[in-house]
């Protein structure tokens, strides 16, 4: 189940990121017609050229959707592409664990209460069988430790602290991985931007007069690759951090609901 939404959650995002520089490099195209047809109809009068100018619906288009995508062709594909991988990456597995820590969360005050009643009830199996059935990494270490029952408490104890260390790793899953997009992209714009300020010397260099025109186009260019990279490490590094928080309260539910399991047992005992 969890490949399958995080595979989901990649091809979508990679659909929508194909999506959006196919219609950028549309965009760009129709700007770069009109802006032949305008130069070319030489006798419009200034007027008319400053009402187009001015016109409603040229406005909306020019919104912040427009204007990311036609920062992003800017920047170059070369760069701009592996910094828009590290954010589809990044957000796949951000959903993924999203989902994971959700189903994850339980009552574990609930819980406890049902494991007490059946083993008051209907013995160990029957509070094995409420693990059995309920989600989550809590029901799971419970029931490992009622699977060692008839081996003392001290077994149970062991088991219930093994069990309990091996599912707390598994939230931590695919962490390591976000924090890894998060260090990259801003690194992949930094290189961009180097990359592009070396490609602006050069361009002088050719040139031989140090333009401004050549200098603040090149430089303008170099530095989108940092900004993107920027923007992808902060949004990935909010997400970051609300999955830490998620991940430590789960641990700290799981901690305490263990020592109140053992408690159960002892009197149960």
């Amino acid at each position: 189940m969890k490949k399958v939404v995080s595979l989901l959650a990649v091809l979508g995002f990679l659909t929508f990121g194909i999506a959006n520089v196919s219609f950028a490099a549309n965009d760009q195209k129709t700007d770069k017609a009109t802006t032949e047809q305008v130069a070319d109809s030489a006798a419009a009068p200034a007027a008319a050229q400053a009402e187009l100018s001015e016109d409603p619906d040229d406005a909306v288009n020019h919104g912040l959707h427009y204007t990311l995508k036609e920062k992003f062709i800017q920047g170059g594909a070369v760069w701009m592409t592996p910094v828009l991988i590290c954010l589809i990456l990044g957000l796949a597995f951000v959903i993924e664990r999203i989902f994971y820590l959700n189903l994850s969360t339980v009552n574990s005050k609930k819980l406890l209460t049902k494991i007490e009643d059946a083993l008051k009830n209907g013995g160990v199996e029957k509070a094995k069988d409420i693990c059995r059935d309920t989600k989550g990494p809590l029901a799971a270490v419970f029931y490992q430790g009622l699977d060692r029952y008839d081996e003392g408490l001290e077994s149970v104890e062991k088991s219930v602290v093994s069990y309990g260390g091996v599912q707390m790793a598994k939230l931590e899953t695919n962490l390591t991985w976000i924090s890894l997009f998060i260090a990259i992209a801003p690194s992949l714009g930094f290189l961009g931007t180097v990359i592009g300020m070396v490609q602006a010397f050069d361009d002088i260099e050719r040139a031989g007069d140090i333009s401004p025109t050549i200098v603040a186009g090149g430089m303008k260019v170099a530095l989108l690759t940092t900004v993107f990279g920027l923007i992808t490490a902060m949004i990935l590094q909010v997400f970051y951090n609300y999955l830490l928080t998620k991940v430590d309260s789960i641990v700290n539910d799981m901690e305490d609901a263990t020592i109140s399991f053992m408690d159960i047992l002892v009197k149960n005992k």
